[in-house]
């Protein structure tokens, strides 16, 4: 049989409903005391007496909260919390028991429940835990709007930042774009040096005119002189017609040379003359041609290292570092995270045409913590591949690479040592919940007072222990 409520209240002008909480549980007096004390306004309720039919309207109706017994025929709570949190991490879960114990507690709390609670219930306090998950939503949303403000805000040229290194960055390249010549751009693998020459170009007087962009890594050794200053018929086997190089053909524009250090020495000596003259020489010609081109020249590699090992030619370095802009690594700008989680989420959502709203709190701790080494360009591959695979709403820690998983793993090793500490994190919660009252507490939890005691002078006792150890000395 299955029993479905609509006793959420809504205001006189009948404004829909913003959240829906699914109660699930054998017993119809449950359900009934349920619907009658938790409805309130801007919730919705509606209700289940088999765990099957409660994950059929779970599925149908997508609610925000769900309440449900741990004991019931043919499907126990732990199960439907399984089949939950792997539909949508998103889903606050409390889990309601007739017998208590520590081991299920904890078992539940790690499978992702938001709270754990000893029937029957004190309806007042379930009802005031339900409003602190609706006002946690409320706030969600609010952020979300707030993150779309925020990106529109803190976006400078295709660039997002708030942490002070970044917004330093966007002042340094305002200030160097309307004057340059030649900027050396360095930052490790990821951390947006073709952004930065990008941001450059646009912001500087010769924005209407091209950026030409040449990946020096990429041009073979014996093509470097001919690919960047061209050639006359005839220079060598195969040039049939002449043929502008890049400079010639970004002049009036801006040339991005990016990865400089990979460039030969011998292309180093040509490239240096056409900084100091502004002028080129095609290769086969005796004749030199001027040119007008702004140089904009990347690496992630330490030209002053390649300079004391004469890989790197000490004249030319000195006149492209006339001017240096250093990007930081994302490890540094640990700040950004959420605003570049959004942006490269919202664009891949686009990109593969899903509803993708958010990343679940315990996804976004596991990419908080992890080191980037790959920066920036590593983040929006997480992301990316992330918005492929989930088939939710939201992105949680099992659509992460396997090893943002395996760091994620680990670090909940270091975090949650013991079944005790976590123990603890629970009756703190329940104590709070109780309003500090240790005889309602013990109670709720179903241990006895002694038991409560005992395991609250543990927790007095590690805490003195960190307070010593981070005193003054």
């Amino acid at each position: 049989m299955l029993i479905t409520m609509a006793l959420g209240h809504t205001n006189t002008a009948g404004a829909q409903a913003l959240l829906t909480l699914l109660v699930i549980d054998d017993d119809p007096l449950v359900l009934e005391l349920a619907g009658e004390a938790l409805s309130q306004e801007g919730l919705r309720i509606v209700s289940a007496n088999t765990p099957e039919h409660g994950l059929e309207l779970f599925f149908k109706d997508r609610p925000q909260i769900v309440i449900t017994d741990l004991m019931m025929p043919g499907m126990t709570g732990m199960q439907v919390l399984e089949t939950i949190v792997a539909a949508d991490p998103a889903v606050d879960v409390i889990l309601l028991t007739g017998h208590y114990s520590t081991e299920s507690a904890v078992e539940a709390i790690q499978k992702g429940a938001c709270d754990y609670l000893v029937k029957p219930p004190d309806l007042f306090k379930l009802k005031a835990r339900v409003g602190q998950l609706m006002a946690e939503a409320a706030r969600r949303k609010r952020a979300l709007s707030l993150d779309h403000e925020l990106l529109e805000t803190y976006q400078f040229e295709n660039m997002i930042g708030r942490s002070p290194l970044v917004l330093e960055l966007f002042a340094k390249i305002r200030r160097i774009a309307p004057h340059f010549r030649n900027v050396l751009v360095t930052g490790a693998t990821g951390t947006g040096k073709e952004l930065t020459a990008r941001a450059l170009h646009r912001s500087s007087p010769v924005a209407s005119k091209p950026l030409v962009v040449c990946n020096c890594s990429a041009i073979v050794e014996t093509l470097f002189e001919s690919e960047l200053f061209g050639y006359v018929r005839g220079a060598f086997t195969g040039a049939h017609q002449d043929k502008a190089g890049l400079f010639e053909f970004a002049s009036g524009g801006a040339v991005f040379l990016d990865e400089i250090g990979e460039l030969p020495l011998g292309a180093q000596a040509k490239l240096l003359r056409v900084l100091q003259n502004q002028e080129v020489q095609r290769v086969g010609s005796p004749v030199t041609k001027k040119v007008d081109v702004r140089v904009i020249a990347a690496t992630n590699r330490d030209l002053k290292t390649m300079v004391q090992e004469k890989t790197f030619r000490e004249d030319l370095f000195y006149r492209l570092a006339m001017v240096e802009v250093k990007l930081p690594r994302l490890e540094q700008r640990k700040e950004d995270l959420p605003l570049l989680q959004r942006h490269f989420l919202e664009r891949f959502a686009r990109e593969y045409n899903k509803d993708i709203q958010g990343i679940t709190r315990r996804a976004q701790t596991v990419l908080t913590r992890y080191h980037w080494p790959g920066n920036v360009r590593q983040l929006e591959n997480v992301i990316g591949s992330a918005c492929m695979l989930t088939q939710g709403p939201v992105i949680d820690i099992a659509d992460l690479p396997e090893e943002l998983q395996s760091d994620a793993v680990s670090g909940a090793e270091d975090e949650v040592t013991s079944l005790e500490l976590v123990e603890q994190r629970h009756v703190l919660r329940v104590l709070e919940q109780m309003g500090g009252n240790k005889n309602r507490a013990a109670d709720a939890l179903g241990i006895s007072r002694s038991t409560l005691y005992v395991i609250l002078g543990k927790i007095e006792s590690a805490q003195t222990k960190k307070e010593h150890k981070l005193a003054p000395r």
